[in-house]
């Protein structure tokens, strides 16, 4: 990651919104790269992996399923499991309910599989 791609001058954006759609909505591209990711993410108090967790939680109990997709591999590369992501889904289900878990564990499954796996 550069400066250019990082500051949404470029055509990147380690996130991916710049490629998504950077030309289309400039500015969430950057909000998203640069204040979510650059600040929000990088703030003292809690570990990655955690800030993970609560992200993958938070996504599913709303029902944003194709969003998990980004950050259950993010999650993986924070140090979380896939066990660990399974059990959390699982968890889950019982709070934020059974389809919104059950497609969220789809979605894992297609992720992990995706991957280089543990």
């Amino acid at each position: 990651m550069n400066d250019q791609q990082d500051s949404g001058t470029g055509t990147g954006g380690w996130t991916g919104g710049q490629r998504a759609f950077g030309d289309f909505a400039p500015g969430l591209a950057h909000y998203t790269d640069r204040v979510l990711f650059d600040e929000v993410w990088e703030r003292p108090g809690l570990a990655k992996r955690d800030r993970s967790l609560i992200t993958v939680a938070a996504l599913l109990a709303g029902g944003n399923i194709e969003q998990l997709r980004f950050h259950l591999a993010f999650a993986r590369d924070n140090g979380a499991t896939e066990q660990e992501l399974i059990e959390a889904i699982t968890h889950l289900a019982f709070y934020a309910g059974w389809p919104k878990a059950m497609s969220a564990m789809a979605m894992a499954k297609e992720v992990f599989a995706a991957g280089d796996g543990e």
